[in-house]
């Protein structure tokens, strides 16, 4: 692609989103070159090229006639994104999770979810304002909605800003000085990508995402045509404020979003940076620049995103099942956790309930069940929950040979650093006690068992006895560092004979410990998860008037940086492998997509429109090609790079090129689940950029043959978008059609499930036809289609499973399944959880096992029939046997009637069952 070489315009000529903005520079202050320069460039004075921005006056340059065409196609992708968007009528996909997320909302029940608040703030708007009471459990995919649930209307949240999306992106091009022509396909290949279709249609977050991405880069591109007109201005001021609450509404929907602030910050550095080195541009000026632009695009996003979360903490005011997560001064700022004030001395003969400092596992706790190894002792335990059996009496250490303290007649005797004690559970009058015992999880010479050991009136022994170590009080109670006080000093415990130290961390005991966290003595404890605290604190000693104390109200910072620590852990928690995830390489090319839905032979699975995705994707490589040719020529010294055409469309797909990058490489560095719907935002980044191009390659064709070759494109993308819609819409379809649709083999949409006629939905019998030979398990009742033993193992083969059998997406995503029998806290307790629920391959493997054995047998009993049979029709003359020696050995398995013989001859033979 070679260009005539120009001078290069004048500095502040190019008005792009990703160079440095014009300066507001008299023309009498320009020299008889520049002024030559600008009068050819912009012969109206306003540095900014109108050529192909507007047509005509009206609101944001566009004429009349493209505003009807813009409500035009506004209202083709309404028609587009909610057709039947009442279907189905059951749970899809993650709306496991998000509707489950407004109905706490609703009832006010605090949660935690690895997502800010806004887009599910958003949904949870559209239910109430319907009448949605919040009691519908959204327990698992394909869970029929009952009439109580405006599902539809929620789903009309996501699919408004879908639908937004479109004119947004028509309006971003013509923004960037595309032709109408491009814009038009470009808000058009928006409306039928078919994967951008399915996430819109349903209770999902990354619609809004889109819109607000789409949003800002539109605010800021308008912003930049502003600047180079004049800056500081009241619509300069007005774009530059929306791009900032703009960022702020993207970053408050998912962190992704980030990556969008990112884009607009790196442009807003080259800006700044070009500025500098502008010798028109004063330094007062310069400042003025930076702090407009560090008070709109940082302190208005980030003012923007806290009071997302304040809206969040005001609404969840009571206790719900997110609390473990949380600290517990923040779980006590909540309804229905708040606390009665203790005292705040604790001394020998209090009864204490003690917290784990760091793991936020719960309470030191026993219960009447011993360990099923080791010493079978009583087990020690964290539980999450208030109960009598977190009381712990603090006891003196009886030494032998003396009589015991009873420290009802003893003067207080207040704990300090140093003090040995002996903790007696309140319950069952065992003790706390250690010994060289490995503990039935954390089998390692460094670990001890801890049990609750002796009865009531035992003496107990030097096992019992634990060494107070204060490791730091709290600075608001000067006596805390000193002696041990409620809730404000952080201690240890050191076995005195053993020198472990209490400790316990993210791991649960079996079902036969109600899956509690582990508590063990270790000599190599990491010191955060060796400290704890004592929470209540009772004294029959102490008077009335005493100190009491009780935990500190958090305020709203507190809480919001607690909760983004929380949302970074969880998140990067989530490192189990899902059906349907994907990694980012694949995502470009369209390898895979996700199965949301299926039952009754219809599936909902996202894939995107494979004309458009990989056009998108072949716009990056041509830009990336072309942009290393001028490179190269611009070594040999040709100067393309001053022509102005060259250096606008540099700039333009420069910016676009960005954009995708910050969207898409840092996936790279996630080692979470990931899928497909990652890729939308640098999807729509991919797609302005494809347009971008053509509106180059375009650019010295005549307008007739422009719009021809705009209609071609459409016309192919429609056709794909109409081949590939019944997986968006959950539409019929036939098996042929769907095998036909499967341009790679790694899309694993479920053909075999989909009848071979149209005709046998109308019959009410779509029913696969199964090849001969192969067993089916299950069958096609509660919207399990049919499945036969040859896919069942290559499912567990290829660690794939494949879409015949209805695979439940969501389900191992964060928080989707059903909650413990005690609260688990933190991700690696979550994971664990999910390890001990088999995997639904391995209960089908061994449902086809099971199956294929069963076969077996009946056919071995039907043998055993038959050849009785034969012995029946033998000559009834012969003598019947007088002993067992000819009689078939009894048959193990189903029950089968022996077979009929003469009267008075063999014996009678059971055959067991």
């Amino acid at each position: 692609m070679a260009f005539r070489a120009r001078r290069a315009p004048s500095p502040g000529a190019s008005h792009t989103p990703f160079s440095a903005p014009t300066r507001h520079v008299p023309r009498d202050h320009l020299d008889a070159d520049e002024r030559r320069a600008a009068a050819l460039h912009d012969p109206k004075g306003v540095l900014s090229s109108r050529k192909h921005h507007t047509s005509g006056p009206g609101p944001l340059g566009l004429a009349d006639a493209e505003w009807k065409l813009l409500i035009g196609i506004t209202v083709l992708a309404a028609l587009v994104r909610t057709f039947r968007i009442s279907s189905p009528t059951s749970v899809v996909f993650d709306e496991v999770h998000f509707g489950k997320f407004a109905s706490r909302y609703i009832k006010t029940q605090y949660f935690v979810d690895v997502h800010p608040p806004l887009a599910k703030l958003l949904i949870t708007l559209a239910g109430f304002i319907f009448g949605y009471d919040g009691h519908f459990d959204f327990k698992e995919i394909g869970k029929a909605y009952d009439n109580t649930v405006p599902y539809v209307a929620m789903r009309m949240l996501p699919a408004i800003m879908g639908i937004a999306l479109v004119p947004l992106s028509y309006m971003t091009m013509r923004a960037l000085e595309c032709r109408a022509t491009t814009a038009l396909v470009a808000s058009l290949f928006i409306t039928f990508e078919n994967g951008l279709i399915t996430q819109s249609r349903h209770i999902l977050l990354d619609s809004p995402l889109l819109f607000f991405t789409g949003l800002t880069i539109f605010f800021w591109v308008t912003f930049c045509n502003e600047d180079s007109k004049r800056p500081f201005t009241d619509e300069w001021w007005a774009w530059l404020t929306l791009t900032g609450l703009a960022l702020g509404a993207v970053s408050s929907c998912k962190w992704v979003g980030f990556f969008t602030v990112a884009t607009v910050g790196l442009s807003t550095i080259k800006q700044l940076w070009i500025l500098l080195g502008d010798l028109r541009v004063t330094p007062r000026m310069w400042a003025k620049h930076f702090m407009a632009r560090a008070i709109c695009l940082i302190a208005v996003p980030i003012l923007f995103y806290m009071f997302m979360f304040w809206i969040h903490f005001t609404i969840l005011q009571n206790s719900g099942e997110g609390d473990g997560f949380m600290s517990s001064e923040f779980q006590h700022s909540l309804g229905g956790k708040h606390m009665q004030d203790t005292f705040a001395d604790v001394a020998y003969g209090s009864q204490v309930t003690l917290r784990h400092w760091n793991t936020q596992g719960g309470y030191l706790h026993s219960h009447d069940h011993s360990y099923p190894t080791g010493s079978k002792q009583q087990q020690i335990t964290l539980y999450p929950h208030r109960d009598q059996n977190n009381l712990w009496r603090i006891k003196h250490v009886v030494k032998d040979g003396e009589p015991d303290l009873d420290w009802k007649t003893q003067p207080l005797d207040y704990l300090v650093h140093g003090s040995v004690i002996r903790l007696e559970h309140v319950p069952t009058d065992k003790h706390l006690h250690s010994h060289d015992v490995r503990p039935p999880i954390s089998e390692v010479d460094f670990q001890n068992e801890v049990s609750a050991y002796g009865y009531k009136g035992f003496r107990g022994d030097g096992n019992d006895n634990w060494v107070v170590e204060i490791e730091h009080g709290d600075s608001s109670d000067s006596q805390s560092g000193r002696r041990v006080r409620t809730l404000r000093t952080y201690f240890r415990l050191r076995h005195q004979l053993q020198g472990c130290y209490l400790f316990s961390h993210k791991v649960k005991l079996p079902d036969w410990a109600f899956e509690q966290q582990e508590v063990t003595c270790n000599k190599n404890a990491i010191r955060a998860n060796s400290i704890w605290f004592i929470e209540t604190n009772t004294n029959e000693l102490l008077p009335a008037s005493a100190d009491k104390v009780n935990y500190k109200v958090p305020g709203f910072l507190s809480k919001f940086l607690e909760l983004q620590s929380v949302m970074w852990t969880t998140n990067a928690g989530l490192t189990d492998r899902h059906t349907f995830d994907s990694r980012p390489s694949s995502w470009p090319r369209l390898l895979r997509g996700i199965n949301f839905w299926m039952r009754e032979h219809k599936q909902i699975y996202l894939i995107g429109n494979p004309f458009i995705w990989w056009l998108s994707t072949a716009s990056i490589l041509v830009y990336a090609a072309v942009r290393g040719f001028l490179i190269l020529r611009a070594k040999r010294g040709y100067q393309d790079f001053n022509n102005t055409m060259v250096n606008k469309y540099d700039q333009l797909c420069g910016f676009l090129v960005m954009g995708w990058f910050l969207h898409y490489f840092p996936f790279f560095l996630m080692d979470r689940q990931l899928f497909l719907h990652h890729y939308f935002p640098a999807l729509y980044f991919a797609i302005l950029l494809f347009c971008s191009v053509l509106d180059l390659l375009t650019t010295m064709l005549r307008p007739r043959i422009r719009l021809q070759i705009a209609a071609v494109l459409l016309v192919i993308a429609i056709l794909n978008f109409y081949y590939y819609s019944p997986l968006a819409y959950g539409l019929q379809w036939t098996r042929s059609s769907c095998n036909r649709a499967k341009l790679l083999k790694t899309w694993d949409f479920a053909c075999q499930d989909f009848p071979e006629e149209y005709s046998h939905y109308a019959s009410g019998q779509p029913t696969p036809v199964k090849p001969a030979g192969q067993v089916t398990i299950g069958g096609p009742g509660e919207g399990r289609p049919p499945m036969v033993v040859d896919d069942v193992v290559k499912a567990h083969k290829e660690a794939e499973s494949p879409a015949a059998h209805v695979v439940e997406p969501g389900h191992d995503v964060f928080a989707a399944k059903e909650e413990p029998k005690v609260q688990s806290s933190g991700v690696v307790a979550q994971q664990q959880q999910q390890q001990q629920e088999a995997p639904v391959e391995k209960k089908v493997i061994q449902a086809a096992k099971d199956v294929v054995n069963e076969q077996k047998v009946i056919q071995a009993a039907k043998d055993v029939v038959n050849e009785q049979k034969k012995e029946g029709e033998k000559d009834a003359d012969e003598p019947a046997p007088t002993d067992h020696k000819g009689v078939d050995p009894p048959v193990q398995g189903p029950h089968v009637p022996a077979a009929p013989a003469p009267a008075a001859a063999a014996p009678k033979e059971d055959h067991e069952e």
